[in-house]
């Protein structure tokens, strides 16, 4: 599983990255986690607003800073 963190270093991106991973640690899964921080990668998802969240190259979510537990849901 891929696991991207579509976003430019703002707060709200670095919380949706750390509740990412624990998420996945919790779910007790191997995912890889990356945080995309290129606007032109960004903006071929289509993602107006960031963070995004995308699993295996689907975009689940844009502009908030999901919780563990929403994201659970997804993994």
């Amino acid at each position: 599983m891929k696991i991207e963190i579509l976003g430019m270093g703002c707060p709200k991106c670095k919380l949706l990255y750390e509740n990412t991973k624990k998420a996945v640690e919790g779910k007790g899964i191997q995912a890889e986690i990356v945080k995309v921080e290129d606007m032109n990668k960004i903006t071929e998802y289509g993602v107006m607003m960031t963070p995004a969240l995308v699993i295996d190259g689907e975009v689940k979510s844009s502009g908030k800073a999901l919780s563990i537990e929403e994201i659970g849901k997804w993994l």
